[in-house]
């Protein structure tokens, strides 16, 4: 289909069918070529591309809820993966799985959700990386697109780095700073430096468009020495090898350290935790859970010219 009346359907029908379009904004490029999608066509997650962390640590950010592989915290239907957050006590594992080191203690916490990872399955040196997904609101929501290093090269978070595509928190919630009085911003930032507590970040935000059908298309470009943020289609960041570093031994001599290795994809919907509730109204407001994010698609092009 050609792509402009592709994207012209697209926008004509959003306001009638809602959440069912799935919008092309990807305009055609030569230079890019898919390498990884998933669309979420079928009726269950295709465990050949994601799998799931299973634990009670919060994230190291204090966070409420408990990761789960349940089908009532992640599912397939409609053409949409679904990430569900439910006001719900549960128990597990008290550290992630690269952290036990054979301890087996446990952990409760008032909230349920999940968070799915190419970790193991896929990861990736530059380019673009595009998700299509509608984000839930309330104060305490912590819906985040993000990447972290196939392997520790520089040294333990976050000397080797972390690329969040975007985060977003507590929207929906009072904000008197946000056009409208309400918190319609979403977040795009690095992480890196020198191991945790030495570490530092750099990023920016932007109020969110606005959508007939609640989809955004997040997008980070990422290049030899530069990564740039997008939200349907239009660019509000860019950071070069100039804005960060690591501090990590391995990293020395190596001028775009620690962005220069590959990195996994992570889509998960935290509740609660230290950004989330210390900005806005505070807390965690635990009224009309459960909340969901709803991805359309994930959609991972490099170039073919250099």
């Amino acid at each position: 289909m050609n792509i402009f009346f592709s994207v012209f359907m697209s926008v004509l029908l959003a306001p009638l069918f809602g959440e069912l379009v799935h919008a092309d904004a990807k305009a055609d490029a030569p230079e890019w070529q898919l390498v990884w999608s998933d669309e979420f066509t079928g009726y269950q997650i295709d465990r050949e591309k994601w799998q799931f962390d299973i634990d009670c640590w919060g994230g190291g950010n204090n966070e409420k809820q408990c990761y789960t592989a349940l089908p009532e915290n992640a599912s397939v239907s409609g053409g949409f993966l679904k990430i569900t957050a439910h006001h719900k006590t549960s128990t597990g594992y008290a550290l992630p799985l690269h952290l036990r080191k054979g301890e087996d203690e446990m952990r409760e916490l008032p909230f349920s959700s999940a968070r799915l990872v190419t970790r193991g399955k896929a990861a990736w040196r530059y380019g673009r990386f595009e998700i299509r997904a509608k984000l839930p609101e309330g104060q305490g929501t912590w819906p985040a697109i993000w990447m972290l290093p196939r392997k520790n090269r520089y040294g333990s978070w976050a000397a080797s780095g972390e690329i969040d595509i975007m985060e977003a928190v507590n929207l929906g919630a009072r904000c008197d700073e946000c056009s409208g009085g309400k918190e319609n911003r979403i977040l795009g930032t690095l992480h890196y430096g020198a191991e945790w507590p030495e570490n530092t970040h750099k990023g920016s935000d932007i109020t969110l468009p606005i959508s007939p059908d609640g989809f955004h298309i997040f997008a980070v470009e990422w290049k030899q020495g530069e990564i740039s943020w997008f939200v349907d289609g239009q660019k509000y960041s860019s950071l070069t090898s100039e804005d960060w570093f690591s501090a990590g031994g391995k990293a020395k001599g190596s001028v775009y350290a620690p962005f220069d290795q590959p990195f996994y994809l992570i889509l998960n919907l935290a509740v609660g935790g230290k950004l989330a509730e210390e900005r806005n109204e505070k807390g965690v407001d635990v009224e009309d859970f459960p909340k969901s994010m709803l991805v359309d698609w994930v959609r991972i092009y490099q170039r073919t010219k250099h």
